[in-house]
């Protein structure tokens, strides 16, 4: 696990030094060592550069940029297979200097060119430079666990795994995307290819981007998309058969994510998803495994439950109580860490929960995309019973509905925000074509309304973001959910927050529940296995049921939690007050001071108010702050 940047720069405006300003700043992704190189042409200058987490081949090896014959790498990540891959290579005359999973991926490069990627189970960026082809190809991992940025302007193309590395070069120029601060309020947090800043993008996931020196273009392409499964036949099995598929698939990525040269840890949580990767992995071990638990005086607290699991299934367990006072020193920083206006407010634990774990481990387990990937929201649930009246809804009466509704919605009778977003959404799903409706609805309940968009920002020019997808292809409704979550907030929300607040401590985060052949498999499957109407996560409940007792598992999905709301209105007041001043808000020219006051004030003197906007606004400032100031 590592930070890697990099550059092409046709106005020799870069050096050395320049990539290890970059480097630098991301010395909290690999403490261990870092590497920078400059390789200069007549009308150009590639510099790449790496900051190392150790965590296969310690020795120095394995460090990066690291070059074989005419090709250079900087990686981020871990193929988790290579050994594998490595018997194949020799079989076929390569030979191998390391035991680096990065040595691995430059043969494979060599071998078979950009179709290597097909090969690798794990999670990775990395740049390649083929100084031949005069080209530099960028690999983002399948399901988007690994970051990777860039920027393209006059003449100057920048890459790396965190936006901070940008505003290192002299040349880079942060603009805020309005269209992105839209995005930002809508979702809370910016999906790829986005990002905050003007002509800069995320790499998405299961993307090639390829950049033609001597041309100054680039293309992407993409090799990988969990779509293709959803829309493919399901399987016609019994529902044993695919327990039992699925529990070997289970094993099998567990088992590859502990393929490490130093000390592998678990997070618990004491849920169905974090117990079923630690109970798989502690049936097959003698040893006993580490498994790390967070504890919190207020919100939800999970460690009681975790510390029951663990006992049960015969875990080390460290338990760490965090304090209040902990937690709310954590605020401040998010937004360094982040690089983006980013509103989900469970970094802060997740934050605090690795650096308990970095105390014992270099490495832990996570056990993120089991609600995604097995169907776990309970949101499903009244997904499924609105599409469902949808529906039944005559397409007779659609256009006539749609504007009674409307009209409905711009009553001047003080409707609640939730109630009013709600008439608004049904109004424009019923004008849509019935292949749209599905994904519409789905990314409606989970975003901003458009009339509290319409009021905050100053520049509110709609929603450029098309996260909609034609439920012709896929075999039911739900399925489309659960693609668009996969795709959306997973991707977007859930794996940024693992990735930036693991490398903040230096801590490598590994997710067996997105090993791309679990994905694949559990895609296809009949719907009804994963949520039959009553049960979610039905076929992952049942397999970890094999190894603890269901009374042990059965209670209410929780999850990390902190009162930030009372917080605000107690001894973080101040910092909110200051943050949403006038003054403040006007500093910037994206939000409405006045919608802000109102909904400031509601927050804390009325009902009914919209507390997640709240947050989303604070962090933007902290953002703001930070990074424009």
């Amino acid at each position: 696990m590592c930070g890697i940047t990099g550059f092409i720069d046709y106005n020799y405006s870069s050096d050395i030094h320049s990539v290890k300003r970059m480097v630098n700043v991301l010395r909290h992704r690999g403490p261990d060592d870092s590497g920078s190189e400059i390789y200069s042409k007549n009308n150009f200058v590639v510099g790449f550069g790496q900051s190392r987490l150790s965590i296969i081949d310690l020795s120095s090896l394995g460090h990066q940029p690291m070059s074989y014959r005419h090709f250079s790498i900087v990686f981020n990540g871990e193929i988790y297979n290579y050994k594998e891959i490595v018997f194949e290579l020799r079989t076929i005359g390569h030979t191998f200097f390391s035991g680096s999973d990065t040595e691995v991926i430059l043969h494979s490069f060599e071998q078979w060119g950009i179709d290597c990627v097909h090969r690798f189970i794990g999670m990775f960026a990395f740049a390649i430079y083929d100084k031949l082809k005069e080209q530099v190809t960028i690999f983002r991992d399948r399901a988007g666990v690994k970051p990777l940025y860039y920027y393209w302007r006059g003449g100057l193309f920048l890459f790396g795994s965190e936006l901070k590395a940008f505003h290192q070069h002299p040349n880079f120029i942060k603009e805020i995307s309005t269209e992105s601060v839209n995005l930002y309020f809508q979702y809370g947090f910016i999906p790829a290819p986005h990002s905050i800043f003007k002509n800069c993008y995320k790499l998405e996931p299961g993307c090639i981007l390829t950049f033609d020196i001597q041309k100054r273009v680039f293309n992407l392409q993409k090799y990988w998309d969990i779509l293709d499964y959803y829309r493919m036949p399901q399987y016609k099995i019994g529902y044993e058969e695919a327990v039992n598929e699925v529990e070997k698939l289970l094993i099998s990525a567990c088992n590859y994510r502990m393929v490490s040269d130093v000390s592998v840890g678990v997070f618990l949580s004491g849920g169905y998803d974090s117990s079923a990767v630690a109970a798989i992995l502690q049936k097959t071990r003698t040893d006993k495994i580490r498994t790390f638990t967070i504890g919190f005086e207020e919100g939800n607290n999970e460690a009681p439950f975790a510390k029951a699991v663990s006992s049960y299934i015969g875990t080390d367990h460290t338990e760490y109580y965090c304090t209040t006072r902990e937690a709310k020193e954590i605020i401040p920083e998010l937004s360094y860490y982040f690089d983006e206006p980013f509103s989900d407010s469970s970094a802060i634990p997740t934050i605090l929960v690795s650096k308990a774990a970095r105390k014992d481990v270099t490495v832990a387990l996570s056990a993120d995309a089991g609600d995604e990937v097995f169907g776990g929201y309970d949101s499903y649930q009244s997904f499924q019973e609105n599409i469902n009246i949808l529906h039944k809804i005559p397409g007779l009466i659609n256009k006539p509905l749609s504007s009674l509704i409307s009209i409905l919605s711009n009553l001047p009778n003080g409707n609640h925000p939730l109630l009013k977003h709600e008439l608004v959404t049904l109004s424009e799903i019923l004008k849509l074509k019935k292949p749209n409706r599905v994904s519409y609805l789905f990314d409606q309940m989970q975003s901003y309304s458009k009339a509290g968009m319409k009021r905050l920002l100053i520049n509110q020019n709609g929603y450029s973001y098309s996260n909609l997808l034609n439920s012709d292809f896929f075999q039911d409704d739900l399925s489309v959910a659960m693609a668009m979550d996969y795709r959306n907030y997973l991707q977007n929300d859930i794996l940024t927050k693992v990735d930036r607040a693991t490398m903040s401590v230096s801590l490598e985060g590994r997710e067996p529940l997105l090993d791309h052949r679990l994905a694949e498999y559990v895609a296809r499957l009949p719907v009804e296995y994963k949520y039959d109407g009553k049960t979610t996560k039905k076929i992952l409940k049942d397999i970890v049921h094999h190894y603890i007792p269901k009374e042990m598992m059965n209670r209410p999905k929780s999850g990390f939690s902190l009162p930030i709301n009372s917080w605000l209105k107690g001894d973080l007041r101040p910092l909110m007050e200051e943050l949403l001043s006038k003054t403040m808000i006007e500093r910037n020219g994206f939000l409405n001071s006045h919608e802000v006051t109102r909904l400031k004030d509601k927050f804390l003197y009325g009902r009914n108010s919209d507390q997640t906007i709240i947050w989303k606004i604070i962090q933007f400032q902290l953002w703001y702050n930070r990074w424009m100031s």
